[in-house]
């Protein structure tokens, strides 16, 4: 497993199986439209998917490594309480997508999916 150096847990954590364990970037809270305007948390937007950062991995995961930016349905998670700080724990199949700068430089045609 891979863990991020800030995180700090006290006791180590293994991650299993498929797991990726992210901290949500921003607040769940109001949020600002790019045009400035303050959109409340009560407004309903559908379906939004979030982007998280990863700051452990389990040993089978394939795409994502500590420090990857991921996108997630915030509906389905598990969320976690690791010394006062909140994450959220999820598994590879459920990220939608990751960002990161060693992305550009995998073949291409793969596509991520599972057969």
């Amino acid at each position: 497993m891979t863990v991020d150096p800030n995180l700090d847990t006290g006791l180590p954590i293994r991650l299993l199986h498929d797991r990726v364990l992210v901290k949500v970037d921003g607040s769940e809270g109001e949020r600002r439209s790019t045009a400035g305007i303050v959109i409340p948390a009560t407004a309903a937007v559908g379906k939004r998917l979030a982007w998280a950062t990863a700051v452990g991995v389990g040993p089978h995961v394939r795409a994502v490594v500590a420090g990857d930016r991921v996108l997630f349905d915030p509906d389905d998670r598990s969320e976690v309480e690791l010394h006062g700080r909140g994450y959220v724990l999820l598994r590879e199949r459920d990220v939608h997508a990751v960002a990161a700068e060693r992305v550009e430089s995998e073949p291409t045609g793969s596509t991520g999916l599972y057969l």
